[in-house]
């Protein structure tokens, strides 16, 4: 009976169902809870689960494909390219030195080099799953440490790739390690040079199946109407995209979240993420309860001072390499003391880097079981790292202003007002009073509590919620009302607005926001018609006022002012297509140019007519 699949099935959930819930009340965290109950069911406790709990391991891994694959969703191309300097800076700066810290202590340990370097690459990650997990239950993802934080992990999930390709490279015994390597892949019997083409190879065939086979697939099976069999199709990707990978001996996550990356710019991103969401959830509690029954107590038992040693020493130094990276990218203390204490454990992909590196042939069996327990209990410890900055380090270092805040239930309430407003900011607070100010019944939804509350002193209505939200969409009743002024500032919660309420309530018309010319491309590529520039009245008004001081005419600044402005807009919508940064180039170039010489002409035809107004 205990070996039962259903009895097995039956004490995983119960101990996540008793011991999450008490960790999060407790202000543990819901990962910890996890692996207190993986530990409680493990070996070292109650025995429930036994041996079978590393082949749980490895299913249960696909937690962490599915949570790269849902990353990827979330990260499109052109936003990918333009963190482009904070991934390769902030990651590539703190894998580089802990590697080298590592690698050298390591060799002044007496280990030989090759190991001291898969040592250094082991080390230098941290755990995308907790982190991510903990950083969006805290509501810190939009923070500085939380941006930094998904900077440095997505550099690291990349790294994997050259890591895996360079580990064959590094075996002590080429020839044991040829026939080991990738376990049953069907590159074992090649040459280690072959086993690197081949990597290659497959992640350029994901990033091309992705791109151009992947998404007519998708809008086929939508056009079933079939809500499973959506779903289907969407496990059927990332279960086949981690089996490609397998095969040549890569790490399943990094080809889903390629797969999740070249899929980002679907029309069916929201969907594939929420019909996997449940599945990434659950695998991951899985996960983390699988670390916890793995921890190997009877090696810490008998060596309780080199592997507490070692996880205390792998953490200080993880967390002055990440304190050194943060101050050197000008972070604030609280936000870079978050960032460090967030990133100081090894993580989840070290199990399959020290997977590899033993079949490789690279570390011994001893130095694997020793970093699998360091591993696992730097895991574990950092809930608790974390607990430790949030109530006794930030405290004395912060503001009570600059702390970060408990995320609050919506407030939202059902309404029937012609107008939404999507942001109560200085942007959106002035549409607001002057519809106001005209009887205009509008319904106001804010993300920040701190302005709802002080808003709601001053005698406004505004509700606290997040208006890219379908659901509060819902009960601010965005079916019966006209329009929308989407005037919140977070651009990618913008962008996620709009597909929302294109698909959901395609009635309601939309009046966007755009914080600068590059985001009015983007929203204009999304199909918006009405778009408004925050800086371009602004800045116009400004230009208007330096002319008239110069000595210009006033009814010549304005009529000048009109004709930029018309010119702008319809230039705006040529550039917006423009992909190619040479031809963007030349194209602003030429519409600049012939912007000047409408505007010099109308300035000589104004001239020549006689009289005008002089006004002010």
């Amino acid at each position: 009976m205990q070996d039962s699949f259903i009895f097995q099935a039956m004490i995983y959930l119960a101990a996540a169902v008793i011991l999450v819930p008490l960790a999060k009340k407790t202000g543990l965290g819901t990962v910890l809870g996890y692996l207190i109950a993986g530990v409680l069911i493990g070996p070292a406790c109650f025995r429930f689960i036994g041996s079978e709990g590393q082949d749980l391991m490895h299913f249960a891994e696909f937690g962490v494909v599915m949570l790269l694959f849902v990353i990827g969703l979330e990260l499109e191309p052109s936003r990918l390219w333009r963190m482009r300097k904070t991934i390769a800076g902030m990651g590539g700066l703190q894998v580089g030195i802990t590697g080298v810290v590592v690698t050298a202590i390591a060799l002044l340990l007496d280990i030989h080099w090759k190991q001291a370097v898969a040592l250094g690459m082991i080390v230098s990650m941290s755990s995308t799953a907790i982190v991510l997990q903990s950083l969006n239950e805290k509501g810190l993802m939009k923070s500085a440490a939380g941006e930094s934080s998904f900077a440095v992990l997505l550099f690291q999930d990349i790294a994997v790739i050259p890591m895996l390709a360079l580990f064959p490279l590094l075996s002590l015994n080429e020839k044991e390690a040829n026939t080991a390597a990738h376990g049953s892949s069907f590159t074992a019997h090649f040459p280690a040079w072959a086993q690197t083409l081949f990597v290659f190879g497959s992640v350029l065939a994901v990033v091309v199946i992705g791109r151009y086979l992947v998404r007519p697939f998708f809008r086929f099976i939508a056009r079933m109407a079939l809500r499973e069999m959506f779903t289907a199709a969407a496990l059927l990707l990332v279960v086949g995209t981690a089996v490609l990978m397998t095969s040549v001996g890569l790490s399943p996550a990094l080809g889903a979240f390629l797969a999740g990356v070249m899929l980002a710019n679907s029309e069916y991103r929201h969907e594939l993420e929420s019909d996997i969401d449940p599945f990434k959830g659950l695998l991951l509690g899985l996960f983390f309860i699988a670390v916890g029954a793995s921890i190997d107590f009877n090696l810490i038992y008998t060596r309780p001072l080199l592997i507490f040693g070692l996880v205390l020493g792998v953490m200080l130094v993880k967390m002055l390499v990440l304190f050194f990276t943060g101050k050197v990218f000008r972070m604030t203390k609280g936000q870079n003391a978050i960032f460090s204490f967030g990133l100081l454990q090894i993580g989840e992909f070290a199990f399959v880097l020290l997977s590899f590196s033993s079949q490789e042939g690279i570390l011994s069996k001893e130095l694997t079981d020793t970093m699998v327990a360091v591993v696992a209990i730097s895991m574990a410890l950092t809930p608790l790292a974390m607990l430790l900055n949030e109530k006794l380090i930030l405290p004395r270092i912060c503001s009570e202003s600059e702390l970060p805040q408990d995320e609050r239930e919506p407030d939202v309430q059902s309404e029937e007002n012609p107008v939404i407003i999507a942001g109560y900011g200085n942007f959106g607070n002035t549409v607001g009073r002057f519809l106001r100010a005209h009887q205009v019944g509008t319904t106001v939804l804010d993300v920040d509590s701190d302005n709802v509350d002080t808003l709601r002193r001053m005698g406004f209505k505004v509700y606290y919620g997040d208006a890219s939200r379908r659901d509060l969409l819902e009960i601010a009743g965005a079916r019966k009302a006209k329009l929308i002024i989407i005037a919140i500032n977070d651009e990618e919660k913008r962008k996620e607005m709009i597909e929302t309420i294109k698909k959901h309530f395609p009635n309601l018309r939309m009046l966007v926001r755009a914080s600068n010319r590059q985001d009015a491309y983007d929203l204009m590529n999304a199909g918006m018609l009405h778009i408004y520039r925050e800086t371009l009245d602004t800045s116009i008004r400004v230009g208007i006022d330096a002319m008239r001081m110069l000595g210009y005419r006033a009814h010549e600044t304005t009529r000048s002012a009109k004709t930029f402005f018309v010119q702008d807009e319809k230039t705006l919508r040529h550039l917006s297509s423009i992909r190619n940064d040479e031809e963007y180039v030349n194209a602003v170039r030429k519409n600049t140019e012939e912007l000047e010489a409408i505007l010099q002409a109308d300035h000589a035809m104004v001239h020549q007519k006689s009289g005008g107004w002089e006004g002010r």
